[in-house]
């Protein structure tokens, strides 16, 4: 039996990474340009970060674009996913990032941040694959891909829902990915430890916070946003073709 290419490249690839101006979401953003995809810049609202990565994009050869929106608003996927067509002419890998969490006790959590947090942990990526997904099992061949936590396992007792809203991510991906499996679609989850990324500064710059969270990393070190790329870039392209349903630990093995 002659196997297909199981190679690394994304060429003539189109892709879309939410939340992708900054941290992991930039880090996946060029890994997948640099594997010769063209790739849309999602951004809520650091418009210079996601022109800079942008144009890293650009440097590197590929079509690429930016687009403005907030996942709390209903129109934002909608707006996202037309947006990424128009500028890239299709899409063929959806990287579904964004992600916004409260550190709070479960008594004090108001509707407010319980309704965002569905919006944009959860809902955003449903609504997403439900634009993104019927053009892939069409043309047969897709990637999706949705980041998750390693609060999957290991929760914060601060972020209940947070948690609770990644776990529930994880069950749609392994449901959707059997629904999608005989038509060349994958669908798998990346759940990220602690990686050095701008919302994490703030609380690691606590010294004892920092080594008590450190304390549960078997590795005994923080990850940087290029250590998600390369699971990305696996999962993304031919060489991760018989891998879906899955959720892939980034974490150190704090999961563990």
């Amino acid at each position: 039996m002659t196997h297909p290419n199981t190679g690394f490249s994304l060429r003539d690839r189109r892709a879309l990474v939410t939340g992708s101006s900054r941290g992991i979401g930039a880090a996946i953003a060029l890994s997948l340009a640099e594997a010769g995809a063209d790739v849309m810049i999602h951004y809520t609202g650091n418009a210079a970060a996601a022109h800079d990565i942008s144009a890293r994009i650009a440097a590197l050869g590929r079509k690429t674009g930016i687009v403005q929106s907030d996942f709390s608003e209903p129109i934002a996927p909608r707006l996202t996913f037309d947006a990424t067509v128009a500028a890239l002419g299709g899409l063929d890998i959806l990287v579904s990032n964004v992600s916004v969490q409260f550190a709070e006790p479960w008594t004090e959590v108001s509707r407010a941040h319980f309704d965002t947090q569905v919006a944009v942990n959860w809902r955003s990526a449903f609504e997403l694959i439900q634009l993104a997904a019927p053009p892939m099992l069409e043309r047969g061949w897709g990637r999706i891909l949705t980041i998750g936590s390693v609060q999957e396992n290991k929760p914060h007792p601060q972020m209940v829902v947070y948690s609770a809203l990644k776990a529930a991510q994880m069950h749609m991906v392994k449901n959707l990915a059997k629904q999608f499996a005989p038509q060349g679609i994958t669908v798998n989850n990346i759940a990220p430890g602690v990686i050095l990324t701008d919302r994490n500064t703030d609380r690691l710059a606590d010294r004892a916070y920092a080594d008590k969270t450190r304390s549960m990393i078997p590795a005994g070190y923080f990850g940087e946003p290029p250590d998600c790329a390369g699971a990305a870039l696996l999962l993304c392209s031919e060489a991760g073709r018989y891998i879906t349903g899955q959720n892939l630990f980034v974490d150190g093995g704090m999961s563990l």
